[in-house]
């Protein structure tokens, strides 16, 4: 950028006669030649705002105010960089302002100026000025809604509510009646304390149209904040009553039961608002999103919300939202397979959608699927190639099934990748290797490539953890692995895998006193019902002599659904009331 703007720099120099100072030129008349040098540094700021140079438009319009300080539209465009500048100063601000008020009183049929300009009245809180450029502006263009609109939130703003209704009540009369005026009529009266005259506006507004279910349904809004509930459902089923197939009737209604606390009204209202052939698309996954949370509270949904997305799928069959929101219901629920079925349905629609295929090769992760895992990585890597997450997902894909090259190949591809100054990832990718070794059975490459990766960030807490916990199931080093261990537990001390190698640690050193505080520190903080903290917790308990309680803790792990060959080592210390080691 800077070189850039160097080169308009010396363009500039060649426009502008530079020993002329601002200051100087700001006195005297600019020449006809200045004013067209003027026009041609602004237009080539303007370009450069359309390309985004930021800079270079502050820089240009700057020098053309210079040339030519009477072009109050220069001048305005100035002022607006000065307000819109970081640093800016209170004399700088000040200067801003009063540039831009300048083109606005000039030229005040100007509208996107005048809108500007009131905009920035507004945010600085000077909504007398801010009125003032907008009735302005009304006086050239008279009925306009937009101004009016403006007009009325400035007398809003200054608790001016009567004039702020006189204005609404001037839109109405040009644009007719509506319930979006109508409401903020109401809302007026409200700031007002004047309920009667929010109830007459609304009964105004309705006897227009009585029939019309929008006007219903929003004098029932009303009413229901009036706290007339009763009241309110007669609107909200004479709505429904005279357009039967209007889904925000269901919607509203819906609304109305959930905060009367009615739950099982809610939820058949906004049933039949979900499978509304009226209700447009786009509420329809709005108000999905939030009813599927609220379904997630209920044990008995599922085949509620199969049959629901089962209609709506129907109705909007190439609606990819639906498909997308249906998966993440799915997978909050743990049905991994049917969240990726219908995540493939929608990349069906769109095979070109990196992110969903970043989503299938999560839920298939998470659904031990390592094989589907890593075709959808494979996938989502041929259209992001330098996304060097995927690589760390499917590495240890290749790791859960035993494809021990693969993985190493993975993870070499990703340090490839790797920028080389990032050395929080390149140590976790490292380390990885270091996983994949020790897997192997290659226990030195393992040790030392752990020690590469700690060269890299000595303070890399999982791979000083797992080089802990593999010295210590190897008996080696045994001092080394609790200091290690230590400092993972300090970095994050409520970190049950943490917490466990340590009390392995002691384990293994036969310090069995912290071994059992650390062991139950590492069941307190964990919420995933690890088995293998259980078959830790009982070997420390039978090292103790306690080996009731230590087979009560074995059968604990066993009921957690343990793997296969953690499962068999579970029945065999159960039945022999003996510890093994794995």
């Amino acid at each position: 950028m800077h070189s850039s703007r160097n080169i308009l720099l010396c363009l500039l120099a060649a426009l502008v006669v530079l020993p002329l100072l601002a200051a100087t030129r700001a006195k005297s008349t600019p020449s006809e030649s200045d004013r067209r040098k003027a026009q041609y540094i602004f237009l080539e700021a303007e370009r450069q705002k359309q390309d985004d140079n930021v800079e270079a438009f502050f820089d240009l319009t700057r020098y053309a105010h210079a040339v030519d300080p009477t072009n109050t539209a220069i001048s305005y465009y100035y002022g607006y960089c000065l307000l819109s500048m970081h640093d800016v100063t209170k004399d700088e601000f000040q200067q801003g302002v009063s540039l831009m008020r300048q083109h606005v009183d000039a030229h005040p049929g100007d509208y996107y100026e005048s809108m500007l300009y009131s905009d920035a009245n507004l945010a600085i809180d000077q909504v007398q000025e801010a009125l003032r450029v907008i009735k302005q502006l009304a006086a050239q263009n008279p009925g306009k809604p937009e101004i009016l609109i403006r007009e009325a939130d400035c007398y809003n703003r200054l608790k001016d509510y009567r004039n702020a209704i006189a204005v609404y009540d001037s839109l109405e009369s040009t644009q007719g009646r509506s319930v979006q005026l109508a409401v903020r009529k109401v809302h007026a009266y409200q700031a007002l304390g004047d309920t009667a005259g929010a109830l007459g506006e609304m009964h105004s507004l309705l006897a227009t149209a009585p029939r019309n279910a929008e006007y219903n349904i929003a004098m029932a809004s009303m009413l229901q904040q009036f706290g007339q509930n009763d009241s309110a459902l007669y609107y909200l089923d004479c709505a429904q009553k005279y357009e039967p197939d209007n889904g925000q009737t269901y919607l509203a209604k819906a609304q109305y039961y959930n905060l009367t606390g009615d739950s099982v009204n809610y939820d058949k209202q906004i049933y039949l608002a979900l499978t509304s052939k009226e209700l447009d698309v786009d509420s329809k996954e709005g108000v999905l999103a939030d009813y599927a949370r609220h379904l997630l509270m209920s044990r008995d949904s599922s085949q509620r919300v199969a049959t629901l997305f089962n209609v709506l799928l129907e109705q909007h069959p190439h609606e990819p939202t639906i498909r997308s929101l249906y998966s993440e219901y799915l997978v909050a629920k743990q049905d991994y397979k049917g969240a990726a079925e219908q995540l493939g349905y929608e990349l069906d629609m769109d095979p070109t959608d990196a992110k969903a295929w970043h989503k299938l090769m999560l839920i298939n992760m998470m659904d031990e699927n390592y094989p589907a895992a890593i075709k959808a990585a494979k996938r989502a890597l041929e259209l992001n190639p330098d996304s060097i997450e995927l690589y760390r997902y499917i590495a240890p894909a290749y790791f859960e099934m035993k494809q021990y090259d693969k993985a190493l190949d993975t993870y070499d591809a990703a340090l490839e990748k790797c920028d080389s100054n990032d050395f929080e990832l390149r140590s976790d990718l490292t380390g990885g290797k270091g996983d994949v070794y020790f897997a192997m059975g290659d226990t030195l490459m393992a040790f030392d490539t752990y020690e590469k990766s700690l060269a890299i960030n000595p303070d890399n807490t999982g791979i000083l953890n797992n080089y802990a916990y593999f010295l210590a199931e190897c008996d080696s080093d045994l001092s080394k692995a609790e200091s290690m261990s230590g400092r993972a537990v300090n970095a994050s001390p409520n970190n049950s895998t943490f917490l466990d190698t340590y009390a392995w640690v002691f384990f293994k050193e036969k310090n069995y006193d912290m071994a059992l505080f650390y062991i139950k520190s590492a069941i307190d903080n964990d919420d995933s019902d690890n088995a293998d903290l259980y078959q830790h917790y009982g070997a420390i308990l039978y090292a103790t002599g306690k080996v009731d309680e230590a087979v009560a803790q074995w059968k604990k792990a066993l009921e957690m659904n343990p793997d296969e060959k953690l499962k068999e080592l579970l029945n065999r210390e159960i039945n022999d009331k003996t510890y093994y080691e794995k």
